[in-house]
């Protein structure tokens, strides 16, 4: 249950990050740095999510929906 809450948390940080990349593109035209680390931001934990992933399913934390 603590290993959904996890993916659903960075699931959520992303969403905000790149929202937060969006306002700042539509407010400084992305003549800012704040975009470019937004977006920096977003593509580590997507990263990050994805590994979470991988070593969830290879540890059995997760598994496949086989129905």
């Amino acid at each position: 249950m603590i290993f959904k809450l996890v993916v659903v948390a960075i699931l959520v940080f992303i969403v905000a990050s790149l929202g937060l990349a969006m306002f700042s593109l539509i407010r400084e035209g992305g003549q800012s740095e704040r975009t470019l680390k937004a977006l920096t931001v977003r593509i580590a934990l997507s990263v990050a999510l994805f590994v979470l992933l991988l070593v969830g399913y290879a540890t059995g934390l997760i598994t496949p929906n086989t129905l």
